[in-house]
C-alpha cells in the first residue's frame, strides 16, 4: 500500500526515530546542551545579585573606626591619615602655638564654636580639642570642599600677622591651628572635628566618640 511505502527508503528501512539511533542521540545532545546553556544563564543572573547583597571590603572600611600611632608626630608638625574617604589631620601643637589660639578670636567668624555640628561637645573649647596639644581635624574646606594647606609656622609667606594655621588655594579661606574659620573667608563655618578618643597616650581612634571630657 502506498502508506506503508511511505514509511520506508529505497533500501528497506524505516525512516521513524525509533528504528533511527542517530535521531535519538541528536535530540539528546540538544537537550544537554539546553539545559548547560540554561544553568549558565542563572549563574550569570545570580553571581552579580549575590555580589550585590555582600557588602565589599571599601564599603566595610569606608564606616571603620581608624586607629593611629601618634607617638612619632613632632612637636609643631603634622601627620595626615584617611577616615571614611577623607583627611583628617592631626596636628601635635607646642606649648607656643596653643597659647597664640586666644590672642586673635575677634579675627575669627565663629571663635567660641557655637555652631555645634562642627565638633562634638567634648571638643567645644577654646583648642577644640581633648588635649591641648593634639588637634584632630578633617581637612576638607567647608567652602566648596578643596584641601587647605598646612601653614603652621608664624609669617612666613602668610605675612608678619599670620600665627600658624590653613590656607585653602582655591578660594583664600583661612583657618587658625584648632581649625576655626577667618573673617572675610569664603569658607562659612569652622572645619570638622571628628569623633575621637585616646586608647592610650600614643594611641588615637578616630570615628568613636569618647565620654572623656575636655
Amino acid at each position: 500500500m502506498a502508506e506503508n511505502r511511505s514509511d520506508k527508503h529505497q533500501d528497506g528501512s524505516h525512516a521513524n526515530s525509533e528504528s533511527n539511533p542517530n535521531v535519538d542521540l541528536d535530540k539528546r545532545n540538544f537537550l544537554i546542551a539546553s539545559s548547560v546553556v540554561g544553568a549558565i544563564g542563572c549563574a550569570a543572573v545570580a553571581v552579580p545579585f549575590v555580589k550585590s547583597m555582600t557588602p565589599s571590603e571599601r564599603a566595610k572600611a569606608a564606616g571603620a573606626p581608624v586607629e593611629v600611632d601618634i607617638s612619632k608626630i613632632a612637636p609643631g608638625t603634622m601627620m595626615t591619615v584617611e577616615w571614611r574617604g577623607k583627611p583628617v589631620w592631626i596636628i601635635n601643637r607646642t606649648a607656643e602655638m596653643t597659647a597664640e589660639l586666644g590672642k586673635h578670636d575677634a579675627q575669627l567668624t565663629d571663635p567660641s564654636c557655637e555652631v555645634t555640628s562642627q565638633q562634638p561637645s567634648y571638643c567645644k573649647n577654646a583648642d577644640r580639642s581633648i588635649k591641648p596639644d593634639l588637634a584632630v581635624i578633617v581637612g576638607i574646606c567647608t567652602h566648596l570642599g578643596c584641601s587647605p594647606s598646612a601653614k603652621l609656622q608664624p609669617k612666613g609667606d602668610m605675612g608678619d600677622t599670620w600665627s600658624g594655621g590653613f590656607f585653602c588655594p582655591c578660594h583664600g579661606s583661612k583657618f587658625d591651628l584648632a581649625g576655626r574659620v577667618f573673617k572675610g573667608s569664603p569658607a562659612p563655618i569652622n572645619l570638622v572635628v571628628p569623633p575621637h578618643k585616646y586608647l592610650t597616650d600614643n594611641t588615637l581612634l578616630i570615628g568613636v566618640d569618647t565620654e572623656e571630657k575636655a
